[in-house]
């Protein structure tokens, strides 16, 4: 975890971003690529192999990366920053109308509403608590929890949808998850993303509801109502 905030940027942090920066990319294009080709030569459905894909990138790029910030970061300006890259990266061919066919639909940009929404989690950890795990937890909410999900459903439904069997699923990894980093109030968060992620609205999805919603219960229950972490 940081010992203290700062926001000088160090040689050190740069270097951890390239890295992560080339790991998303990475995990983006060939990984998840290739993975798509595995599937639909073995008969999976275009379709099927996006939503597999949303969720692999959600665990490999943002639920990996994320883990490692409060390890590798003291400030979150460059974690930021990459996250403000990478949402306008995955916009763009959404804008231009060259998606990228592995992992994009036309019918959202939610892979963008990802990045921006694990870089605020950061940002705000660092500028509320000083203390990243606070953005880190939500955020695996996100990767992790709305992944198990992803894959129930798609394995159950064979396509995109909500079912209150996904949302178990969720909640089976994120509330352990939750108590294990943050004790009560983060098993709480654990508890109501897991119901959040269940409802989706026209403009704001789970991407968003999921992360924000659980970083208001750790700030209630550590800040306005602590019950100790």
């Amino acid at each position: 975890m940081p010992t203290a905030p700062s926001l000088e940027v160090s040689v050190l942090e740069i270097a951890y971003t390239a890295i992560y920066f080339t790991w998303v990319i990475a995990v983006v294009y060939p990984i998840s690529r290739a993975f798509y080709s595995f599937g639909i030569k073995r008969g999976v459905p275009h379709k099927n192999m996006i939503y597999y894909n949303r969720k692999l990138i959600h665990v490999l790029a943002g639920g990996v990366v994320a883990l490692l910030v409060p390890f590798t970061f003291k400030t979150p300006i460059l974690p930021f920053a990459m996250a403000l890259l990478l949402a306008l990266l995955t916009y763009i061919p959404h804008r231009v109308g060259k998606l990228l066919y592995w992992f994009q639909v036309e019918d959202n940009s939610y892979e963008a509403h990802f990045c921006l929404s694990w870089g605020l989690m950061i940002l705000l950890s660092w500028i509320i608590f000083s203390n990243y795990w606070y953005g880190v937890l939500p955020i695996l909410f996100m990767a992790f929890g709305d992944g198990a999900t992803g894959v129930v459903r798609n394995l159950v439904y064979k396509k995109r949808t909500k079912s209150w069997l996904g949302n178990l699923a969720m909640a089976a990894l994120s509330i352990p998850l939750g108590a294990a980093v943050m004790s009560i109030p983060g098993a709480l968060a654990g508890v109501v993303a897991s119901i959040v992620e269940h409802f989706e609205y026209k403009f704001i999805d789970d991407n968003i509801t999921v992360p924000l919603s659980a970083f208001t219960i750790l700030f209630v229950f550590t800040k306005l109502m602590p019950l100790g972490i």
